[in-house]
């Protein structure tokens, strides 16, 4: 196991063009660090630095105290876990995950040994004779996290690992990685542009934009009390509710906006509450429904999240709506949480 210390790290290419800009970051020794933001925020950069496929322009990587930026990525005692499961076709499961350990001279038994624990711990025992085309992609991505396993690394990297899945896939897979960080208890770095695998899978979670780190916390901490308007939406499903401050009570009149999740808006007769509308859409979930609704001079609907057995509304028709002060989060012009 390993930990991480990033410095004011930061990238440029050519000269000019900065995609991260002075990252300081710890990565404790066995966490289960996610990195989420949306495409082109950087995460997958700095994911390439951590591993050594990328130059750091600026700052310090530290690993357990060593600093490795000018350390080959081969020593740095580092695997990854790619998008594509870059399997070699004419090779055999076990051959594949052998493979690394081969290059290096490691001995045969030393080998045996190494996959037959990673294939046991990833259920691919019975699948080491196949071919990567008689493999579900399920199985070959079990392959491509295997191979990274049997070299024993301090640090795992992953990079977007699931979005070649379909649906019902990414969530076994979620709850195997979720399972085998806990059985390896080895430091691991995922990144992902999906909050929802964010949410679950991670100790902890840096929410990154446009080369910067918002907000370092655990799920519930970024949930709960976002420090800013960009992390405050981008975290949640449907996302947080930002109007105009003069929509909030007296002592939000004067911030810049107000947020509040779909789950606390109260829904009720049109003119009772704080604010009324139309409903645009009910978007029916299952075990829970979600109405829009659209509110004059206000750009996009109120997200309202109800119980799918008490669905009291419709399209059409004209709604109040209460947003309790407790829940409400105050930002001032420049997207900073004031509460």
């Amino acid at each position: 196991m390993s930990k991480l210390t990033l410095r004011h790290i930061g990238k440029q290419y050519d000269g000019k063009v900065d995609v991260i800009r002075d990252v300081n970051l710890e990565i404790r020794d066995g966490e289960f660090m996610v990195f989420v933001g949306p495409s082109g925020c950087g995460k997958s950069t700095l994911l390439r630095m951590i591993a050594g496929l990328e130059d750091i322009t600026r700052g310090h990587l530290m690993i357990d105290d060593r600093r490795v930026n000018d350390i080959p990525a081969a020593k740095r005692g580092i695997s990854m876990v790619f998008q594509s499961y870059a399997l070699y076709p004419h090779m055999t499961v076990f051959d594949n995950m052998a493979f690394g350990l081969k290059l290096a001279g490691v001995a045969r038994t030393e080998i045996d040994e190494a996959v037959n624990r990673a294939a046991d711990i990833l259920k691919l025992t019975p699948l080491l004779q196949r071919y990567p085309k008689a493999l579900s992609g399920g199985q070959r991505q079990r392959v491509a996290i295997g191979r990274a396993i049997v070299r024993k690394p301090g640090v795992f990297l992953f990079d977007e690992p699931l979005s070649n899945l379909d649906a019902a896939l990414r969530v076994q897979m979620r709850i195997e990685l979720a399972r085998l960080h806990k059985e390896l208890g080895v430091t691991m770095i995922y990144v992902t542009h999906d909050q929802v695998e964010a949410m679950t899978l991670g100790d902890r979670i840096a929410v990154f934009n446009a080369g910067n780190i918002e907000q370092v916390g655990t799920p519930l901490e970024l949930y709960q009390r976002p420090a800013n308007r960009f992390v405050a939406t981008f975290i949640g499903s449907p996302s947080m509710n930002i109007l105009p401050g003069a929509f909030g009570p007296d002592r939000a009149a004067h911030a810049g906006s107000i947020g509040i999740r779909a789950e606390h808006v109260e829904l009720g007769t049109a003119g009772s509450l704080d604010m009324r509308g139309r409903v645009t859409l009910v978007e029916h979930l299952g075990d829970s429904a979600i109405a829009y609704v659209e509110v004059m001079g206000h750009e996009q609907p109120v997200a309202v999240k109800l119980d799918a057995q008490h669905v009291t509304c419709a399209a059409g028709q004209e709604v109040g709506l209460r947003l309790p002060g407790q829940h409400l989060h105050v930002f001032d012009s420049a997207g900073a949480a004031l509460c």
